[in-house]
């Protein structure tokens, strides 16, 4: 079977859904981060926040893109889903607006804050152990049975064509700003671990600024990406390890593989204990209390690990904030 890869078509469509729920998410000049960077006086940094969505991370984008798309086919059956919690409440709020029920596969250790994001959109959570799964693949059986005992329609976290295309609209915000400012981005940095935030930025900023360097950034224990770059095709980890529990996928998407491939040049990975400095960093210099996940693209720019030729912007996601506070303080201490 061939599958329908999207472009950037499909994300100009998708904005047009984004637009009736959201507002653009802020996109940060980054001073502090310049001054470490020494850059030049002509080249800025730009942070892009995702923080600041109803459910605090970028996953409301391809959930709305995805349940709009699909509301038909729905129609009075359930959604079901796997998230580690952030598609949990992105999926939640997207049935909430569309009047639809959810039924979400959350791993049992996943911070509260994310159960309880998810739970105030109305969603049912199920959940189970991730330290088995890659024994039992209880996830994805758990999510199989919900939808053949209860009639759901699956949505996929990342792997899906509306996914990449409605989490695109956030590239297309990044180019619309900085176009506006007359700017240009040499270097792009963002988290991979499914691909679909990856695949629908480098979409939208390969459209908008083709010269652009687009960089993936993995925790070092997680990162299939990297492996599957050397390799010319996608690998598998199967016990992917990381406090950054949004980015611990077996392996990129099929949907977002072709795309990241095309567009994505290169990869990086970075430790746990510099994904927490760039959380103390971020939170000292920005005042954002920024989730792992969150923080890891600012970590490879902070450790040098991202080479920044050229002499335009550098940009970089901070996907998401959903972090239990006693378990941030921990981590930044």
């Amino acid at each position: 079977m061939t599958i329908q890869i999207p472009t950037i078509n499909d994300v100009l469509a998708a904005e047009t859904v984004i637009r009736e729920h959201l507002s653009p998410a802020p996109l940060i000049r980054s001073w502090a981060l310049e001054k470490v960077l020494d850059l030049p006086a002509g080249r800025r940094v730009w942070l892009k926040d995702y923080g600041w969505t109803p459910v605090g991370s970028f996953k409301l984008l391809g959930a709305l893109n995805w349940v709009a798309n699909n509301a038909d086919r729905i129609g009075d059956r359930p959604i079901a889903a796997h998230s580690s919690g952030n598609f949990a409440s992105g999926i939640s709020f997207a049935g909430m607006k569309y009047g639809k029920r959810v039924i979400i596969v959350m791993p049992d250790s996943a911070p509260q804050v994310k159960f309880d994001l998810t739970r105030s959109f109305g969603a049912e959570i199920r959940t189970y152990n991730i330290l088995r799964d890659h024994e039992t693949g209880e996830r994805d059986k758990l999510t199989r049975e919900i939808a053949e005992t209860e009639g759901a329609v699956q949505a996929s976290p990342y792997d899906d064509p509306y996914v990449i295309a409605g989490n695109g609209v956030g590239g297309l915000e990044i180019v619309s700003e900085l176009q506006r400012q007359d700017r240009k981005i040499s270097t792009f940095v963002c988290p991979v671990s499914g691909g679909g935030l990856m695949a629908g930025h480098a979409l939208s900023i390969a459209h908008g600024f083709p010269g652009a360097k687009i960089v993936g950034v993995e925790p070092a224990l997680a990162a299939d990406f990297c492996l599957s770059l050397d390799a010319g095709e996608r690998q598998r980890i199967d016990r992917p390890k990381s406090i950054c529990d949004g980015l611990l996928s077996y392996d990129v998407g099929e949907y977002n593989w072709p795309i990241l491939k095309k567009h994505v040049s290169t990869a990086v990975s970075v430790p746990d204990s510099e994904t927490q400095q760039a959380m103390k960093w971020i939170y000292e210099k920005h005042g954002l209390r920024t989730e792992p996940s969150g923080a890891i693209a600012v970590a490879a720019l902070l450790t040098g690990k991202v080479r920044l030729d050229g002499d335009g912007d550098i940009v970089a996601v901070v996907s998401g904030r959903n972090v239990d506070e006693a378990q941030f303080r921990e981590w930044i201490a």
